[in-house]
């Protein structure tokens, strides 16, 4: 049985995967209810700012939303945010709100009648915020120069369960890491499989559509975003997919499947967490995680309190937007040996086959 190893660029063919996605997410959803699967939706609560936010979108952008995980970061005031995928811009209406009038939102998708919802509300939400900052475009992923977004241009890339949908998965990272900033921040959510998946499946325009199909092997994943030139990407958040459509269930049901939230970073990272003595320092000063910032599923820092950690960690918190919140203190002139990885403060290990990367 044939399987797809996209970490060495073999796809299927743009069009067919393309066209089938476009039909299944313009012509046969009417909303997030007709979805088969728990893949492309989450019943999980959004943090109280992210909440606060939703309710500020109008109910026809909120009925067409398909995503799998809340994909936004913090600290995002005055920032220029991507949103892979945006379909009816729900998150883009989220992230207008938090990036302010001072920063921008981009949303990017290829279907027609996604992008109509969004537009239709684009004036809308501009009059209830007080202020105009979004830019909905139609385009691929795969080619986001076609859309317009130069190189180095972005602070934050987003996408809410839609990379599982590209046929090529090693162009849309390379992308990403294209139009980010130096210590830009790629934060998203998304379905990973436990193993690589049959080819055949592809052709199935509803298990590609669920976002079970294309999912990603998490190694596979791994490797794609190591060529992409990020050796060390962190899983944030993670939970098991339930399928309980008896139909879906037969024909995919051999492989388990996590939806999964990662952030990653352009930063000239190690592949290893190298210990060089360095130590962080939370400050508290982000509004919405006064007591502790969570940087991944291990490292919680609480305010006030310094943690040893690796050269990898110690950059993505001093050389990137965080660098505010965080005092990072030390330098990598000494060097100790690999830096022991073991979960701190108590929380769980990432799970077998996550997407993490050193730690």
């Amino acid at each position: 049985m044939a399987t797809i190893d996209v970490s060495r660029g073999q796809q299927t063919p743009l069009s067919s995967m393309a066209e089938s996605v476009k039909d299944y997410y313009g012509k046969v959803l009417a909303s997030s209810a007709d979805l088969k699967t728990s893949a492309c939706c989450t019943d999980t609560a959004p943090p109280p700012h992210i909440a606060a936010a939703l309710a500020q979108v109008h109910d026809q952008v909120m009925e067409r939303f398909y995503g799998c995980g809340s994909p936004i970061p913090p600290t995002l005031e005055g920032a220029t945010v991507l949103d892979l995928g945006c379909g009816s811009g729900r998150d883009v209406y989220v992230l207008s709100q938090l990036v302010g009038p001072t920063g921008e939102v981009i949303g990017v998708d290829m279907t027609e009648e996604q992008l109509a919802v969004a537009r239709r509300h684009q004036d809308w939400h501009a009059e209830r915020f007080g202020y105009a900052n979004t830019d909905l475009r139609h385009g691929y992923i795969e080619d986001l120069t076609t859309a317009g977004v130069p190189d180095a241009s972005v602070d934050v890339v987003v996408s809410n369960c839609v990379l599982n949908l590209s046929p090529d998965k090693p162009r849309v990272f390379s992308e990403i890491f294209r139009v980010l900033k130096p210590g830009g921040e790629l934060y998203f959510s998304d379905i990973f499989a436990d193993r690589r998946l049959p080819a055949a499946l592809l052709d199935d325009p509803v298990l590609v559509g669920e976002c079970l199909a294309g999912a990603l092997y998490a190694e596979d994943f791994r490797r794609i975003l190591d060529r992409s030139g990020c050796p060390d990407a962190r899983t944030v958040t993670a939970s098991p997919v339930e399928i309980s459509d008896p139909d879906i269930e037969r024909k995919i049901g051999f492989s388990a499947f996590t939806s999964r939230t990662v952030r990653a970073f352009k930063l000239p990272l190690e592949d290893r967490c190298e210990d060089y003595g360095q130590v962080a320092v939370y400050r508290g000063t982000i509004a919405e995680h006064p007591h502790v910032f969570e940087l991944d599923d291990h490292h919680r820092f609480h305010t006030g309190k310094p943690m040893l950690v690796c050269g990898n960690t110690a950059d993505m918190l001093g050389a990137t937007r965080y660098a505010a919140h965080f005092t990072v203190t030390g330098d990598k002139s000494h060097h100790f040996g690999l830096f022991p990885c073991d979960p701190v403060d108590g929380a769980a290990a990432p799970a077998t086959g996550a997407p993490s990367g050193c730690c």
